[in-house]
Protein backbone atom coordinates (compact mmCIF):
# COMPACT_ATOMS: atom_id res chain seq x y z
CA UNK A 1 0.00 0.00 0.00
CA UNK A 2 1.28 3.13 -1.09
CA UNK A 3 1.23 5.41 2.09
CA UNK A 4 2.44 9.46 2.43
CA UNK A 5 5.77 8.16 4.25
CA UNK A 6 6.75 5.89 1.13
CA UNK A 7 5.57 8.67 -1.36
CA UNK A 8 7.78 10.88 0.37
CA UNK A 9 10.72 8.33 0.61
CA UNK A 10 10.08 7.74 -3.33
CA UNK A 11 10.57 11.20 -3.98
CA UNK A 12 13.36 12.23 -2.22
CA UNK A 13 15.24 9.56 -3.56
CA UNK A 14 14.07 10.40 -7.35
CA UNK A 15 15.46 14.16 -5.70
CA UNK A 16 18.83 12.29 -5.15
CA UNK A 17 18.84 9.98 -8.52
CA UNK A 18 17.76 13.36 -10.71
CA UNK A 19 20.44 15.67 -10.50
CA UNK A 20 22.99 12.54 -11.19
CA UNK A 21 21.29 11.64 -13.86
CA UNK A 22 21.38 15.02 -15.75
CA UNK A 23 24.82 15.58 -15.97
CA UNK A 24 25.49 11.98 -17.29
CA UNK A 25 26.52 13.67 -20.28
CA UNK A 26 29.61 14.87 -18.35
CA UNK A 27 30.97 11.28 -18.36
CA UNK A 28 30.97 10.70 -22.21
CA UNK A 29 32.12 14.84 -22.86
CA UNK A 30 34.59 15.95 -19.70
CA UNK A 31 35.61 18.56 -22.27
CA UNK A 32 34.16 20.16 -25.17
CA UNK A 33 35.64 21.62 -28.50
CA UNK A 34 34.37 25.33 -29.69
CA UNK A 35 35.22 25.14 -33.19
CA UNK A 36 35.30 28.87 -35.57
CA UNK A 37 35.80 29.43 -38.83
CA UNK A 38 39.46 31.51 -40.07
CA UNK A 39 37.11 35.17 -40.31
CA UNK A 40 40.60 36.87 -38.70
CA UNK A 41 44.05 35.21 -38.42
CA UNK A 42 44.75 32.97 -36.21
CA UNK A 43 45.90 34.61 -33.08
CA UNK A 44 42.92 37.02 -33.49
CA UNK A 45 40.31 34.74 -33.44
CA UNK A 46 42.40 33.22 -30.49
CA UNK A 47 41.96 36.88 -28.62
CA UNK A 48 38.57 37.15 -29.91
CA UNK A 49 37.06 33.87 -28.71
CA UNK A 50 39.37 33.13 -25.51
CA UNK A 51 36.89 35.10 -22.88
CA UNK A 52 33.68 33.06 -24.52
CA UNK A 53 35.42 29.84 -23.88
CA UNK A 54 35.81 30.54 -20.28
CA UNK A 55 32.69 31.83 -20.06
CA UNK A 56 31.02 28.58 -21.77
CA UNK A 57 33.26 26.19 -19.35
CA UNK A 58 31.74 27.95 -15.79
CA UNK A 59 28.10 27.93 -17.58
CA UNK A 60 28.51 24.24 -18.66
CA UNK A 61 30.83 22.70 -16.33
CA UNK A 62 33.64 21.29 -17.97
CA UNK A 63 36.18 22.72 -19.88
CA UNK A 64 35.64 24.47 -23.25
CA UNK A 65 38.79 24.35 -25.41
CA UNK A 66 39.00 26.36 -28.83
CA UNK A 67 39.73 25.32 -32.15
CA UNK A 68 41.17 27.65 -34.63
CA UNK A 69 40.51 26.34 -38.04
CA UNK A 70 42.89 26.90 -40.78
CA UNK A 71 40.11 27.34 -42.98
CA UNK A 72 35.70 26.75 -43.24
CA UNK A 73 35.91 22.97 -44.33
CA UNK A 74 37.76 22.35 -40.90
CA UNK A 75 35.13 22.88 -38.73
CA UNK A 76 32.57 21.28 -41.40
CA UNK A 77 34.93 18.37 -41.26
CA UNK A 78 35.58 18.62 -37.51
CA UNK A 79 31.59 18.56 -36.63
CA UNK A 80 31.02 15.37 -39.02
CA UNK A 81 33.96 13.70 -37.05
CA UNK A 82 32.03 14.64 -34.14
CA UNK A 83 35.40 16.09 -32.32
CA UNK A 84 34.25 19.56 -32.86
CA UNK A 85 30.55 19.89 -30.60
CA UNK A 86 30.23 23.55 -30.49
CA UNK A 87 31.12 25.80 -33.72
CA UNK A 88 30.98 29.20 -35.45
CA UNK A 89 29.57 29.28 -38.57
CA UNK A 90 29.18 31.48 -41.68
CA UNK A 91 25.85 31.28 -43.41
CA UNK A 92 27.47 29.27 -46.41
CA UNK A 93 29.45 27.00 -44.50
CA UNK A 94 26.39 25.70 -42.22
CA UNK A 95 24.76 25.55 -44.89
CA UNK A 96 26.90 23.10 -46.80
CA UNK A 97 27.66 21.52 -43.47
CA UNK A 98 23.86 20.57 -43.59
CA UNK A 99 23.93 19.93 -47.52
CA UNK A 100 26.56 17.63 -46.95
CA UNK A 101 25.48 15.41 -44.41
CA UNK A 102 26.32 16.74 -41.10
CA UNK A 103 23.95 16.64 -38.26
CA UNK A 104 23.80 19.46 -36.67
CA UNK A 105 21.73 22.27 -34.98
CA UNK A 106 21.74 25.93 -35.47
CA UNK A 107 21.50 27.76 -31.38
CA UNK A 108 21.60 31.70 -31.75
CA UNK A 109 23.17 34.56 -34.01
CA UNK A 110 24.35 38.06 -33.54
CA UNK A 111 22.26 41.21 -33.42
CA UNK A 112 24.56 44.27 -34.66
CA UNK A 113 24.69 47.15 -33.57
CA UNK A 114 21.84 48.31 -36.74
CA UNK A 115 19.51 45.56 -34.78
CA UNK A 116 19.96 43.67 -37.73
CA UNK A 117 20.69 39.47 -37.13
CA UNK A 118 22.51 39.67 -40.36
CA UNK A 119 24.96 41.24 -42.74
CA UNK A 120 25.58 42.07 -46.46
CA UNK A 121 28.77 40.88 -48.83
CA UNK A 122 30.57 43.96 -50.37
CA UNK A 123 33.28 44.58 -53.02
CA UNK A 124 35.36 46.84 -51.73
CA UNK A 125 38.23 48.45 -54.20
CA UNK A 126 40.72 51.25 -52.91
CA UNK A 127 38.97 54.71 -52.71
CA UNK A 128 42.03 56.19 -54.75
CA UNK A 129 41.24 53.45 -57.26
CA UNK A 130 39.73 55.17 -60.49
CA UNK A 131 37.39 51.76 -60.20
CA UNK A 132 33.76 52.94 -59.83
CA UNK A 133 31.62 50.26 -60.67
CA UNK A 134 31.71 46.71 -60.98
CA UNK A 135 31.98 47.23 -64.84
CA UNK A 136 34.94 49.02 -64.41
CA UNK A 137 36.60 45.85 -62.70
CA UNK A 138 36.10 44.01 -66.09
CA UNK A 139 39.46 41.90 -66.52
CA UNK A 140 41.36 42.55 -62.98
CA UNK A 141 41.58 40.95 -60.24
CA UNK A 142 39.48 39.58 -57.43
CA UNK A 143 40.34 38.68 -53.86
CA UNK A 144 37.83 36.14 -52.90
CA UNK A 145 38.13 35.13 -48.81
CA UNK A 146 37.29 30.71 -48.61
CA UNK A 147 35.40 28.41 -51.03
CA UNK A 148 32.77 28.18 -48.35
CA UNK A 149 32.48 31.63 -47.00
CA UNK A 150 29.04 33.53 -47.83
CA UNK A 151 30.37 37.24 -48.23
CA UNK A 152 33.75 36.38 -49.30
CA UNK A 153 32.44 33.69 -52.08
CA UNK A 154 29.30 32.23 -52.48
CA UNK A 155 27.36 35.51 -51.64
CA UNK A 156 29.38 37.73 -54.44
CA UNK A 157 28.80 34.95 -57.43
CA UNK A 158 25.08 34.53 -56.96
CA UNK A 159 24.51 38.32 -56.85
CA UNK A 160 26.69 39.39 -59.43
CA UNK A 161 25.65 36.48 -61.57
CA UNK A 162 21.80 38.10 -60.82
CA UNK A 163 22.90 41.51 -61.83
CA UNK A 164 24.58 39.88 -65.32
CA UNK A 165 28.14 39.73 -63.98
CA UNK A 166 29.46 35.81 -63.87
CA UNK A 167 32.83 36.36 -61.40
CA UNK A 168 35.06 34.09 -63.12
CA UNK A 169 34.16 35.64 -67.19
CA UNK A 170 33.95 38.92 -65.19
CA UNK A 171 37.15 39.11 -63.47
CA UNK A 172 40.43 38.38 -65.12
CA UNK A 173 41.86 36.18 -61.70
CA UNK A 174 40.53 35.54 -58.69
CA UNK A 175 41.92 34.10 -56.07
CA UNK A 176 41.33 32.82 -52.03
CA UNK A 177 42.96 34.73 -49.46
CA UNK A 178 41.97 32.20 -47.08
CA UNK A 179 40.65 35.07 -44.48
CA UNK A 180 38.12 38.51 -44.88
CA UNK A 181 41.36 40.24 -43.32
CA UNK A 182 43.76 38.85 -45.56
CA UNK A 183 41.29 39.42 -48.51
CA UNK A 184 41.54 43.16 -47.67
CA UNK A 185 44.87 42.89 -47.24
CA UNK A 186 45.70 41.93 -51.05
CA UNK A 187 44.01 44.99 -51.78
CA UNK A 188 45.48 47.23 -49.36
CA UNK A 189 48.90 45.40 -51.07
CA UNK A 190 48.03 45.95 -54.55
CA UNK A 191 47.97 41.99 -55.16
CA UNK A 192 44.28 42.50 -56.12
CA UNK A 193 42.21 45.04 -57.41
CA UNK A 194 39.60 44.38 -55.85
CA UNK A 195 38.19 41.95 -52.31
CA UNK A 196 35.12 40.72 -51.54
CA UNK A 197 34.36 40.48 -47.48
CA UNK A 198 31.66 41.65 -44.99
CA UNK A 199 29.72 44.39 -43.89
CA UNK A 200 27.84 43.99 -40.97
CA UNK A 201 26.72 48.24 -40.59
CA UNK A 202 28.68 51.61 -41.64
CA UNK A 203 30.79 51.58 -37.87
CA UNK A 204 31.15 47.90 -38.28
CA UNK A 205 33.40 46.29 -40.58
CA UNK A 206 36.55 43.64 -41.35
CA UNK A 207 37.54 46.76 -41.92
CA UNK A 208 37.17 48.98 -38.83
CA UNK A 209 37.78 45.96 -36.85
CA UNK A 210 41.24 45.85 -38.97
CA UNK A 211 41.62 49.27 -38.37
CA UNK A 212 40.95 49.25 -35.03
CA UNK A 213 44.07 46.78 -34.35
CA UNK A 214 46.75 49.08 -36.85
CA UNK A 215 46.62 46.26 -38.96
CA UNK A 216 46.10 48.88 -42.32
CA UNK A 217 48.57 51.03 -43.22
CA UNK A 218 49.58 52.84 -46.24
CA UNK A 219 53.01 52.32 -47.85
CA UNK A 220 53.97 55.84 -46.18
CA UNK A 221 52.72 53.78 -42.77
CA UNK A 222 49.44 56.10 -42.78
CA UNK A 223 46.34 54.27 -40.78
CA UNK A 224 43.75 53.50 -43.30
CA UNK A 225 40.10 53.71 -42.17
CA UNK A 226 36.50 52.41 -44.14
CA UNK A 227 36.72 56.15 -46.15
CA UNK A 228 39.85 54.55 -47.54
CA UNK A 229 37.62 51.78 -49.25
CA UNK A 230 34.63 52.03 -51.73
CA UNK A 231 32.22 49.95 -51.89
CA UNK A 232 31.46 49.16 -55.44
CA UNK A 233 28.85 46.27 -55.13
CA UNK A 234 26.39 45.42 -52.00
CA UNK A 235 24.38 41.95 -52.03
CA UNK A 236 21.16 41.92 -50.84
CA UNK A 237 21.11 40.59 -46.97
CA UNK A 238 22.37 37.63 -45.36
CA UNK A 239 21.35 35.76 -42.03
CA UNK A 240 24.54 36.05 -39.43
CA UNK A 241 25.91 33.19 -39.08
CA UNK A 242 24.95 30.93 -36.26
CA UNK A 243 26.72 29.21 -33.08
CA UNK A 244 25.40 25.38 -33.90
CA UNK A 245 26.06 22.56 -31.62
CA UNK A 246 25.85 18.54 -33.21
CA UNK A 247 22.15 17.29 -33.14
CA UNK A 248 23.98 13.72 -31.48
CA UNK A 249 24.47 15.63 -28.10
CA UNK A 250 22.31 14.47 -25.27
CA UNK A 251 19.07 17.43 -25.43
CA UNK A 252 20.46 18.19 -21.78
CA UNK A 253 23.50 19.47 -22.85
CA UNK A 254 21.85 20.55 -26.31
CA UNK A 255 19.36 22.71 -23.44
CA UNK A 256 22.32 23.84 -21.36
CA UNK A 257 24.68 25.23 -24.20
CA UNK A 258 21.77 26.87 -25.66
CA UNK A 259 20.53 28.70 -22.05
CA UNK A 260 24.49 29.47 -21.73
CA UNK A 261 24.46 31.32 -25.48
CA UNK A 262 20.98 33.43 -24.57
CA UNK A 263 22.63 34.14 -21.08
CA UNK A 264 25.42 35.25 -22.68
CA UNK A 265 25.12 38.66 -23.32
CA UNK A 266 24.23 39.86 -19.67
CA UNK A 267 25.83 36.94 -17.71
CA UNK A 268 28.94 38.20 -19.25
CA UNK A 269 29.07 41.65 -21.35
CA UNK A 270 33.03 41.69 -21.61
CA UNK A 271 32.63 38.30 -23.30
CA UNK A 272 29.86 38.95 -25.53
CA UNK A 273 31.37 42.23 -26.15
CA UNK A 274 34.87 40.82 -27.48
CA UNK A 275 33.25 38.75 -30.09
CA UNK A 276 32.59 42.12 -31.85
CA UNK A 277 34.21 44.88 -30.45
CA UNK A 278 31.66 46.18 -28.26
CA UNK A 279 29.56 46.71 -31.62
CA UNK A 280 26.91 43.67 -31.29
CA UNK A 281 23.58 44.25 -29.26
CA UNK A 282 22.38 40.79 -28.94
CA UNK A 283 21.77 37.14 -29.73
CA UNK A 284 19.04 35.54 -31.30
CA UNK A 285 17.58 32.38 -31.75
CA UNK A 286 17.69 30.54 -34.84
CA UNK A 287 16.33 27.59 -36.31
CA UNK A 288 17.15 25.48 -39.71
CA UNK A 289 14.90 27.02 -41.63
CA UNK A 290 16.08 30.72 -40.70
CA UNK A 291 19.18 29.20 -43.42
CA UNK A 292 16.94 27.90 -46.06
CA UNK A 293 17.67 30.66 -48.43
CA UNK A 294 21.46 30.50 -48.08
CA UNK A 295 20.76 26.26 -48.54
CA UNK A 296 19.24 27.36 -51.79
CA UNK A 297 21.66 29.95 -52.95
CA UNK A 298 24.63 27.62 -52.54
CA UNK A 299 22.65 25.03 -54.29
CA UNK A 300 22.09 27.60 -57.27
CA UNK A 301 25.36 28.18 -56.90
CA UNK A 302 26.87 24.38 -57.35
CA UNK A 303 24.06 24.35 -60.62
CA UNK A 304 26.44 27.27 -61.90
CA UNK A 305 29.64 25.83 -61.67
CA UNK A 306 28.41 22.05 -63.03
CA UNK A 307 27.18 23.73 -65.81
CA UNK A 308 30.16 26.27 -66.78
Amino acid sequence: MLTRRTLAGALAALALIAPAAAEDWKAKYPELTLGAIPVENASGTADRYAPLTEYLSKALGVPVKLRVANDYAAVIEGQRAGNIQIAFYGPASFARAVMTGVKVEPVVNQKHNNGASGYYSVIYVRADSPYKTVEDLKGKNLALVDPNSTSGNQAPRFFLQKAGHEVDKHFGKTVYAGSHENAVLALVQGTADAAANLWNSETDTVVTRMATKGMLKKPDGTQMGQSDFRVVFKSEFLPEGPFAVLASLPDDLKAKIREAFIALPKADKAAFDRLSDGKDLDLTPVTLKDYQPIIEMLKFNDDQRRKS
